[in-house]
């Protein structure tokens, strides 16, 4: 029963989430629960739970005698993988990619610099082995599988860094990666140089090489922007790089 009524505010979520991300309920607008109820044909206590969970991002706010109102995007929680996720889904993709990618190239290149410094022999075997996975899946339409290992070698190079505040950035790099993939917003197979990079990448870092991490690591992230620039211009058509 738990699960039941778990699934049915997930159910609410996952519609009325992306929705407003998208802005089909533009900032200043009133949804009424009695009304929520109704469209997704839910008890109040669901609705409940499913407007809390929105709350907590940020992208709604509710007060008794007014009902839920929609928060302006400025002050939604950005970070949160959720509102990522449903961000990268709307016609907005083209300037959230930029915006994230930028946010990638001011943190990663100091990440790697200092997991050059810190990470321990196991982060540094688990990088050289997400990196050669890379390359294993980077040919033959394998983007699946190559997502599994660029995701995991960018969350290894955030912990490694040892920096408890970039670790946690390491859900929105993966949510970053994992939209340009389903979105289509990828090369059917990534970029050779690029795929190469990070393999350079796991060597400097195992070689506690902080200056030549953080130069490699650079020219993913600079090369990453100038796809964008190329294939998802804020006009918006597609985009991508490991």
């Amino acid at each position: 029963m738990e699960n039941e009524g778990r699934g049915l505010h997930m159910k609410v979520l996952e519609s009325l989430g992306p929705a407003i991300a998208a802005g089909a309920h533009p900032a200043g607008t009133v949804l009424r629960t009695d009304e929520l109820e109704e469209r997704f044909e839910v008890s109040r206590t669901v609705v409940r739970e499913a407007v809390r969970v929105l709350e907590s991002m940020q992208l709604v706010e509710s007060r008794r005698r007014v009902g839920v109102t929609v928060r302006p995007p400025e002050q939604w929680n950005v970070f949160d993988p959720y509102v990522i996720r449903w961000r990268l889904a709307g016609a907005d993709r083209p300037r959230q990619l930029r915006s994230l990618t930028e946010l990638r190239s001011a943190i990663e290149p100091v990440a790697a610099a200092l997991a050059a410094r810190f990470a321990t022999p196991a982060q540094c075997a688990a990088l050289t082995e997400h990196a050669l996975g890379m390359v294993s899946t980077s040919r033959g339409r394998q983007l699946a599988a190559y997502l599994v290992h660029d995701i995991a070698f960018h969350r290894e190079i955030l912990t490694a860094s040892g920096n408890e505040m970039f670790a946690r950035l390491g859900d929105v790099v993966a949510e970053v990666l994992s939209g340009r993939t389903h979105h289509h917003v990828m090369f059917p197979d990534p970029d050779p140089p690029a795929v190469s990079l990070h393999v350079r990448v796991a060597e400097a870092i195992r070689e506690g090489d902080a200056a030549a991490a953080e130069r490699l690591t650079r020219e993913i992230t600079v090369g990453a922007m100038a796809e964008l620039e190329v294939l998802a211009p804020e006009s918006g058509q597609p985009a991508g790089r490991g």
